[in-house]
């Protein structure tokens, strides 16, 4: 089907008490299982791109190739940009037809954040995609011990009402205690923070750094008032270990190799799916 904003699936989500998943791709391998996985368990999704690749020789061929496989669903399937790292970034990739994008200013200053933000919701809406942002900062694994024993970061509440007053951005990325990459010790979400951000906003509140929380915690968050969830650390993770395998296995070759590519993030992107709850919600946003 043809692409769409995922805005109003994540809206169906937040009432309906489950997450959708984003999960990025970094070749059309990965996003070949990504597809699959979604159209296998009729599941709506996003499927992420990182604005890093814009800046690389040939994205265009990958954005392109990923539209294509998206288009082939037949479930609502969004093309995302994740962490655009700047205006131009963001017009790039709706140029480029992407149907939401997420710009992040969470290292700018509020009034900066808020200012570029606004920019881009605006020229996103003249064409009918969606905007996320990011307001407070989520960390990276390797020193989690270390930013979550201060508190570093923590998305204000009162910051994110006026933030999404201001900008009328149509989801919010909040940092909560989770952080991108593998965790150095155990992730602490504080569900009561973000539990005072959903009562002061009304749009769909997103958790990037999901690969690694337990299950208990990944349920916890979408029945609190997270609607979208990012993975992109398990899925390579995942990946990478089949490959190894295949490698230093009998006969190993580059076909058998690239296989586990597609077939590691299918499964697991399976696997997340069921456990947010997004199984079989294929379609509720129009019921």
């Amino acid at each position: 089907m043809p692409l769409v904003s995922i805005v109003d699936e994540l809206k169906a989500a937040r009432t309906g008490g489950y997450a959708l998943p984003c999960f990025d791709a970094f070749c059309l391998t990965s996003a070949e299982g990504i597809c699959e996985a979604l159209e296998a368990r009729r599941a709506p999704g996003m499927l992420a791109i990182y604005s890093g690749v814009l800046d690389q020789p040939g994205w265009q061929g990958l954005v392109a190739g990923a539209r294509a496989l998206v288009e082939e669903t037949t479930v609502p399937v969004s093309l995302i940009l994740d962490h655009g790292a700047s205006f131009e970034h963001c017009i790039r990739a709706l140029h480029s037809g992407f149907s939401d994008v997420m710009y992040d200013g969470s290292k700018l200053p509020l009034e900066d954040n808020i200012a570029t933000t606004r920019q881009v919701v605006a020229a996103a809406h003249a064409v009918g995609a969606g905007v996320e942002a990011e307001l407070g900062l989520v960390g990276d694994g390797g020193t989690y011990q270390e930013f979550i024993s201060r508190g570093e970061g923590l998305t204000d509440p009162a910051a994110a009402e006026r933030f999404v007053a201001e900008t009328g951005v149509d989801f919010l990325a909040v940092a909560i205690g989770t952080a991108h990459g593998a965790y150095q010790g155990e992730p602490q979400l504080a569900l009561d923070l973000l539990a005072e951000i959903e009562a002061r906003v009304s749009v769909p509140l997103v958790l990037h750094g999901g690969s690694g929380l337990s299950e208990e915690q990944f349920r916890a968050a979408a029945a609190a008032a997270i609607g979208k969830i990012n993975i992109y650390t398990d899925l390579a993770t995942e990946a990478g270990r089949r490959m190894v395998e295949v490698a230093t296995g009998d006969g190993p070759s580059y076909s058998a190799m690239t296989k586990q590519i597609r077939e590691g993030f299918r499964d697991r992107c399976e696997y997340h799916l069921d456990l947010f709850g997004a199984t079989g919600q294929a379609g509720r946003a129009r019921a």
